[in-house]
């Protein structure tokens, strides 16, 4: 039986999560703290354990942070004893310059799972996963890196516009096929680049979802290019939900949960979830930081199958406990990436590959949207 018995930061006790403590950190000497005997059970964590520790969380803002506060965050610190705050967004040259200077005030980091992946190992800005701590025997296979676990998952889906399309399109060739379906296809046009349209035209010239990886660029671009002309670009999820509310674009490739929430205020879209892409977002803990085990017990209670449905309920999107049971209106259902009838449909994507991967594709990619 394992004693997990850890060293984490005394600071003030209690619960603190108001506005006006946003943003602030934790200071103090290292105290004992006792997070029980015997193997982790996501969900948990011994009853007034963090008495004394202060825990800051940075994430993105907006409806799926204050999600994850109200499933998890309030939850754990009034079962713990510690003191959680939260802050945002995510910058990750914040997270590099806290680690650096070795004043770190982000206990918990919520980020892109690609960047995460980037940061595991020696030379990265993440401490290794503790699995001491942190019970990952009910996270879906292929979502756990070497330093982060899933925040939450969600779909990278085409939604088009059924009043154009009276015959549906029904995957990535319809949506490059201009001729058979004309119009504006919308896709994401930031400076950053992942899973995406990527896959999708290598899917649309035919090569098998098992077979995706590593990604043909070459002929990535070839197939871009052919409709090139059609496409529109957005850089942020409002944006994305714009393009579709406004009917805009007539169809566009869009983070589920943006889908949902355009259908939700009577967007006259659907999605296609055939090959549609499984993505996920990360939680790790920043190397240096002052109370590391405190910030991996709390990564373990937010993973529980009851923190994971009710942040699926707040957010719409999807748990990474195979066991949560969200309760969600129809329309939520229809959204719900972890459904079965829509799981089965939908293509992995490779995070690790995207990782090595990144600088130079990114340069590419930076290249041809400007060109």
């Amino acid at each position: 039986m394992i004693n997990r018995k850890r060293s984490a930061l005394a600071t003030l006790g209690g619960l603190a999560l108001a506005a006006t403590l946003v943003g602030c950190s934790g200071g103090g000497a290292p105290v004992e703290v006792d997070l029980g005997d015997g193997p982790a059970v996501a969900g948990t964590v011994k009853e007034n354990a963090l008495d004394g520790v202060t825990l800051t969380l940075a994430s993105w803002g907006g409806v799926f942070q204050e999600g994850q506060v109200e499933a998890a965050s309030v939850p754990f610190a009034k079962a713990s004893g510690a003191t959680m705050l939260d802050d945002g967004p995510t910058e990750y040259a914040k997270v590099k310059a806290q680690v650096e200077s070795k004043q770190v005030t982000w206990d918990i980091v919520d980020s892109d799972i690609i960047w995460a992946d980037m940061q595991c190992g020696e030379d990265g800005l993440l401490m290794d996963l503790d699995t001491e701590i942190v019970d990952i025997s009910n996270v879906p296979e292929g979502l756990v890196g070497d330093c982060y676990v899933p925040a939450m998952q969600y779909g990278y889906v085409i939604m088009y516009n059924a009043d154009k399309y009276p015959t549906a399109p029904t995957g990535w060739a319809d949506f490059f096929d201009t001729e058979k379906f004309p119009g504006k296809r919308g896709i994401a046009g930031f400076e950053d680049i992942g899973p995406g349209v990527y896959e999708g035209a290598l899917l649309a010239d035919g090569v098998a979802p098992d077979e995706l990886y590593p990604l043909d660029m070459d002929r990535v671009y070839t197939k871009l290019d052919e409709v090139r002309e059609s496409f529109i670009y957005w850089k942020t999820g409002a944006e994305s939900q714009q393009m579709i509310e406004s009917g805009e674009a007539d169809m566009a490739l869009v983070w589920s949960g943006r889908g949902y929430a355009a259908v939700e205020n009577g967007a006259n879209y659907q999605p296609i979830w055939n090959q549609s892409l499984a993505i996920a977002e990360a939680l790790g803990v920043p190397k240096n930081a002052k109370n590391p085990d405190a910030a991996f017990a709390y990564i373990n209670y937010y993973l529980g199958a009851e923190q994971q449905a009710k942040l699926t309920e707040l957010t719409s999107y999807s748990p990474v406990h195979q066991d949560a049971k969200p309760e969600l209106s129809e329309l939520g259902y229809e959204y719900l990436t972890t459904n079965p009838e829509i799981a089965s449909q939908m293509v992995k994507t490779d995070a690790g590959w995207w990782a090595e991967n990144y600088d130079a594709e990114l340069s590419r990619w930076l290249d041809w949207i400007q060109g």
